[in-house]
């Protein structure tokens, strides 16, 4: 499905019309100009992505060799997303499409059927990655209502062992698209994936050493990041942030965050503070921002925003 494209640059036409009459029946200065006209090629694949995070891994495993593009605007929630024609046409011109996967995009297969496309590849990053199943035990204490949206929790990329497995999902997507580009692709991949790995080096023993591993936060997505590092997270709202907790629930987290010495609750960055704030307000909390990357935030890259919620989380805890 490698689809090659290049155009020429050639010279200015003003070149031309400046030349002598003596100069324009040389055939020497043409083929030097010629010579000169440079040949650029673009990428050679065009691809587009559900959100921020899968923007950020095809970037970083296709650098030049690839276009990005996001589906969804920023500031828009990626599960309850209805593509319009625009992002549909976009989506017809692409080479791949890449989602998260685990029922976090649930809109993908109808604008995939939408669009029409027999040259689309479309690619479930997902593939690989150990699902935790919503109502999933230590690592996972939500409160939330949420099993019609799937049997297992989405926010697989908040974690950067399964960032790791999606960014090679993208790598052998790109190289079976383009595979000529196969070096370039391992090279950046491999890079990529050493960078996740020093980050999760410079976080795990610290994380090994706390007395207090437990999290409060106003929406169930650090489950994987949990998982990794051996914490627990509970949260106000559940994992698609569905609802407003109930009396009964905020007397449970109250309860539950002075039993075990929380001193912050975590919140998005693009949501609204105002239920951390009464959680924290009841226990004399603070409140701590955290990026869920399902959005461009703060001019950040992926691992810049990794780097800050595991500082914020260990801030917290220690």
């Amino acid at each position: 499905m490698h689809k090659f494209r290049g155009f020429l640059l050639l010279l200015p036409a003003i070149f031309i019309v400046a030349c002598s009459a003596d100069t324009a029946q040389s055939p020497m200065m043409y083929e030097s100009a010629f010579a000169m006209a440079a040949i650029v090629e673009a990428p050679a694949l065009s691809v587009t992505v559900t959100f921020d995070a899968l923007y950020e891994f095809a970037s970083a495993v296709g650098g030049s060799r690839v276009n990005v593009s996001k589906i969804i605007p920023d500031g828009v929630n990626a599960h309850h997303f209805e593509p319009r024609a625009r992002e549909l046409t976009a989506l017809h011109y692409a080479d791949l499409f890449i989602m998260s996967g685990l029922g976090f995009e649930p809109w993908v297969d109808t604008a995939v059927s939408a669009v029409g496309s027999d040259s689309l590849t479309v690619v479930d990053a997902s593939h690989g990655v150990e699902p935790i199943a919503l109502g999933c035990g230590d690592h996972c204490q939500s409160h939330g209502h949420a099993h019609h949206h799937g049997v297992y929790d989405p926010h697989i990329w908040l974690s950067l062992r399964n960032a790791a497995i999606m960014a090679e999902n993208i790598k052998l997507a790109f190289i079976d698209a383009d595979y000529s580009g196969t070096d370039y692709y391992r090279q950046n991949f491999a890079d990529f994936a050493e960078r996740l790995d020093m980050l999760f080096d410079a976080y795990y023993e610290r994380f090994q050493a706390l007395e207090h591993r437990t999290i409060i936060v106003s929406h169930a997505v650090f489950a994987y990041l949990c998982r990794d590092f051996g914490l627990i997270q509970n949260s106000i709202q559940g994992v698609f942030a569905e609802g407003e907790p109930n009396a009964r629930t905020l007397a449970g987290l109250v309860e539950f965050s002075r039993e075990n010495n929380v001193t912050a609750v975590l919140t998005e960055r693009l949501a609204s503070p105002l239920i951390a704030e009464t959680l924290a307000n009841e226990i004399g909390a603070d409140v701590k921002v955290v990026y869920t990357i399902e959005n461009a935030e703060d001019g950040l890259s992926y691992l810049e925003r990794m780097a800050r919620n595991l500082a914020v989380i260990y801030e917290t805890l220690s």
